[in-house]
């Protein structure tokens, strides 16, 4: 299936583009290996739970702390995914195959990689046990085990996803699902969803609403759209200053938001989607659609809401500064699978992990931990095929921005380095252990301005 490409408006900004594709192309991937071949030990002096963004990366820095033969990873699945690309993905923009490579390639040179299920924490003892009955035990233990997706707490889901008209940008099962019912699109309701639960990457259920519109746009088809936004939510987003830009997006493309609607059911036969009413409970209303994108309720994963190291709501329960466990004090955390009060992306991991990494390199010296994290996120709002409002911000949801223009604006350059820097700086430097996020950037900046 052909990508829609990006329409760039200079030849300058064309460069670029083609500058940071061959860059992407030209650098190798990660040339790395794992000790599978080796005797898989039962303890390590470092043990991750997690071969996602935060595990790797911590990986790779605790690495360089320890060795790699004192550090482990316990990971199932075969495939690592970039997974904030799936976004340009589901609107065409991207092919899904440039999204993930084998886990092996990503796993730190010398790192044991243990392909296994976790299904019990046992922090009291140091230890954990694996689907298959192994105990690995553990001196310190970082746990990034990301966010479970719960599609099946919506009536009708994942098995309506066998229909047409309906995707997900949330799973690389369903993200090309999403390109189809676009490309299909004849007339009628396009509706997009936002759940009644915390989720990762919070701006994506309508960074695709803005890129629908914009393909309708392009195809001819936007006068026969009715764009419809059903969020659980009160707000559009978090942080005024981009909200303030976002609604006059939204009022400019005559997109229709309803607050409070929580999507609990899919006809996927009849094409309708049931919504309840969440300032009414038991209210619910049923919208019929020709497109329908589902953005599924999510949840921390089962391991760990059964186990001591969850808070009340299941997620790690960590100093929100240094990222260190509120009780065990050799158990860290990072990442979707916390209960850092900050939105869940993966910038907010690369900036975790330079946090953790001192932190624990403290603690390892019997020292207190003295850098503190300060909620830092980053959620680029892809508002077309050209253009981005790249919003940052911190704790208190105020912006926290790296740039010296303002970042409420859509920009080209914004949208060049979220499709194209922003996979490169991942590949080849986050995974790496070697990209801690744009702070170092923002105080040259201001230092440059002051």
């Amino acid at each position: 299936m052909t990508p829609l490409v990006a329409v760039v408006s200079s030849p300058r900004a064309r460069l670029f583009a083609c500058f940071l594709r061959l860059g992407a192309q030209q650098a190798d991937p990660l040339q790395l290996h794992t000790g599978a071949g080796l005797a898989a030990k039962s303890h390590y002096e470092v043990l991750v739970l997690g071969g996602g963004s935060g595990g790797i990366t911590m990986a790779s820095r605790m690495k360089r702390r320890v060795g790699a033969e004192n550090v482990a990873i316990i990971e199932p699945s075969e495939r690592h995914f970039y997974q904030p690309i799936w976004t340009l993905v589901g609107a065409g923009a991207k092919q899904l195959s440039s999204s993930g490579r084998p886990t092996a390639s990503v796993i730190p040179s010398g790192v044991e990689w243990i392909k296994a299920r976790v299904v019990e924490l046992n922090p009291d003892k140091s230890c954990v046990h694996t689907y298959s009955g192994k105990e690995i035990s553990y001196k310190y233990l970082i746990i990034a085990l990301g966010i479970q997706l719960d599609y099946e707490k919506i009536k009708g889901l994942p098995e309506g996803f066998a229909h047409p008209k309906i995707g997900s940008n949330y799973s690389f099962k369903t993200v090309e699902k999403t390109w189809k019912a676009l490309q299909d699109f004849k007339e009628g309701n396009a509706i997009f969803t936002f759940p009644n639960t915390p989720i990762k990457c919070a701006g994506a259920p309508q960074k695709i609403m803005y890129l629908s519109e914009a393909y309708f746009r392009k195809t001819g088809k936007r006068s026969k759209a009715n764009i419809i936004f059903n969020t659980s939510l009160g707000v559009i987003f978090g942080v005024k200053k981009y909200a303030d830009a976002l609604q006059k997006i939204i009022k400019e493309r005559n997109l229709t938001v309803n607050y409070k609607q929580n999507l609990i059911e899919v006809r996927a036969d009849k094409q309708e989607a049931v919504f309840e009413n969440l300032d009414k409970p038991g209210e619910t209303q049923v919208v019929s659609y020709e497109m329908l994108h589902v953005t599924p309720p999510m949840s921390p994963p089962d391991v760990l809401k059964r186990s001591p190291v969850a808070d009340a709501a299941g997620w790690v329960d960590l100093d929100k500064e240094t990222l260190q466990h509120k009780r065990y004090p050799n158990v860290f955390g990072i990442g979707d699978c916390t209960n850092l009060p900050t939105s869940k992306t993966a910038a907010a991991v690369a900036a975790q992990s330079g946090i953790l990494d001192r932190t624990i390199s403290l603690i390892m010296k019997n020292e207190k931990p003295m850098k503190k994290y300060d909620g830092y996120t980053s959620c680029p709002l892809v508002t077309g095929y050209n253009r981005v409002i790249l919003a940052e911000f911190d704790y208190s949801s105020q912006p926290l921005e790296t740039f010296p223009f303002d970042q409420s604006k859509e920009r080209l350059s914004m949208y060049l380095m979220k499709a194209d820097l922003m996979p490169f700086l991942y590949w080849n430097m986050m995974l790496r252990g070697y990209w801690g996020g744009p702070a170092f950037l923002r105080k040259l900046f201001h230092l440059g301005m002051s």
